[in-house]
């Protein structure tokens, strides 16, 4: 809306006295200005409705007042120490980030899509909490519920993308990171480019979400891939850094690097009270969403599997419970016993019961995010 604004308002001083006055209006035609201007706005909002957002969430009593997980296999003095404190915070983040972004970023297709996914998201994780409360049980909604719901918004993107001509080629050609060149194209490029679309972002939305059980934990390394996807996507939307970095130019991407700045802000807002000791949760509201929002942004630029590299900690999370599940199951199928890998799944609860302080693990796996990030910037030049 600013860059609308300010480009009427030229156009108006056009040819008079004011015109030089108000030169300035220029700078927001460039994107690193409303990408500052984005996570400015969306940090000091955080600030001012974080306080009122809580109070809110108390009145009304959006606490967490039962068992979770955690408090059920042996944190009991950890998890007891957080019953009451407000979930659903989720609803700051998201309301402040799509909020900023409308106000700085230009309009295109790719902005549009990703607010509207973030809603959707954000409104099934804001039913999985509500029948959490509602039933004071950590189950919420059914499983497959909620994979019906986020495999839906998927395939229509993907669908989308693939049907409209200016953004087929996010579908049709797929790239992987350290090569320059489609590994593959035409029909076999489309099967896999769909299906790696869906998954890309049917995984990081539910990657995020095993991750957000430590204070901090999962907004923290939602912040570090948001980093990532800063350059990522000023660089894909920018045509002479595309092709001297050889990667895959995408029209209209660099309006992402205005999101993702919402993000960073919006993320760094809610850290400020979300850290230990937390004084609200973001609850699924806010995983579901956020997680979808990177999956998305993967795909729109053109490099999903790069997100697999820059959100390691999200992949390692998910697949503690991956190989949890399934060899706890085949132990019981075969030896009528079910065994465990891991002490507890997601890891950061293994390394708790390992004797861990909380800190100590968000912490460590905030390093192993940096470390993530870096390898993932450097597929950059590595091609």
């Amino acid at each position: 809306m600013i860059y609308y604004l300010s480009q009427l308002v030229l156009d108006w001083v056009k040819d008079t006295s004011w015109e030089d006055p108000l030169s300035f209006l220029r700078l927001f035609r460039y994107i690193t200005i409303r990408s500052a201007g984005a996570a400015i706005t969306a940090l000091v909002l955080s600030w001012w409705f974080g306080p009122k957002v809580i109070a809110w969430l108390k009145e009304l009593r959006f606490g967490q007042h039962y068992a979770d997980k955690a408090e059920e296999t042996g944190l009991a003095a950890r998890a007891s120490l957080k019953r009451g404190t407000p979930t659903m915070g989720g609803i700051l983040i998201v309301a402040v980030m799509d909020l900023t972004a409308l106000l700085w970023a230009q309009w295109n297709v790719m902005v549009v899509l990703t607010l509207l996914s973030v809603i959707v998201l954000c409104g099934l994780g804001f039913f999985d909490d509500w029948t959490k409360i509602t039933q004071q049980s950590s189950e919420g909604l059914a499983e497959h519920v909620k994979l019906w719901v986020q495999f839906g918004l998927a395939i229509f993107i993907a669908v989308y993308l693939w049907r409209v001509p200016e953004t087929e080629k996010l579908i049709s050609q797929v790239m992987v990171p350290f090569y320059k060149f489609p590994v593959a194209v035409g029909a076999l490029g489309v099967g896999l480019g769909l299906a790696l679309t869906v998954l890309t972002i049917v995984g990081s939305s539910n990657a995020v979400n095993l991750t957000d059980g430590l204070d901090g934990l999962a907004i923290g390394c939602t912040l570090i891939v948001s980093f990532v996807f800063v350059v990522l996507t000023y660089i894909a939307g920018n045509h002479r850094f595309a092709t001297y970095l050889q990667v895959p130019y995408v029209e209209g991407a660099g309006e992402l690097t205005v999101f993702c700045a919402a993000m960073i802000g919006a993320g760094l807002g809610f850290l400020w009270y979300n850290c230990h000791p937390a004084q609200v949760f973001m609850g699924d509201t806010g995983s579901l969403a956020l997680g979808g929002a990177l999956g998305i942004i993967a795909v729109l630029i053109h490099q999903p599997l790069v997100l697999v590299i820059a959100g390691g900690v999200f992949v390692i999370e998910a697949l503690s419970v991956l190989i949890q599940r399934s060899y706890y199951k085949y132990t019981r199928m075969r030896y009528g016993e079910g065994r465990r890998v891991f002490l507890m799944a997601p890891l950061h609860h293994h390394f708790e019961k390992k004797g861990w302080h909380e800190s100590q693990v968000v912490m460590r796996f905030f390093i192993l995010g940096i470390l993530c990030a870096v390898v993932a910037l450097s597929t950059l030049k590595i091609r």
